[in-house]
């Protein structure tokens, strides 16, 4: 992964970690639906658009204790979605 890609990673991580699982801050933030591949709670943003876009998803593991789990970095393409 790039390092520009990680580093904004690290960013969003903080920001989660900080304020909670809603960053409506981000680009194309929204929530995904529960599937196979995607846990319920979960959430999506652009980390870079253009070709290739990167992407981030993160769920909610457990509200009380305020856990959340990124659970997918990378190409758009390759996303779980």
């Amino acid at each position: 992964m790039p390092k520009k890609i990680q580093i904004l990673v690290d960013a969003l991580a903080l920001e989660i970690e900080k304020d909670g699982p809603l960053r409506v801050n981000w680009k194309n933030y929204g929530p995904l639906r529960k599937g196979a591949n995607i846990p319920a709670n979960s959430f999506h943003c652009h980390l870079k658009k253009g070709k290739p876009t990167y992407v981030c998803c993160w769920w909610t593991v457990n509200r009380v204790n305020k856990e959340v789990e990124i659970f997918y970095v990378g190409t758009h393409e390759n996303a779980p979605y």
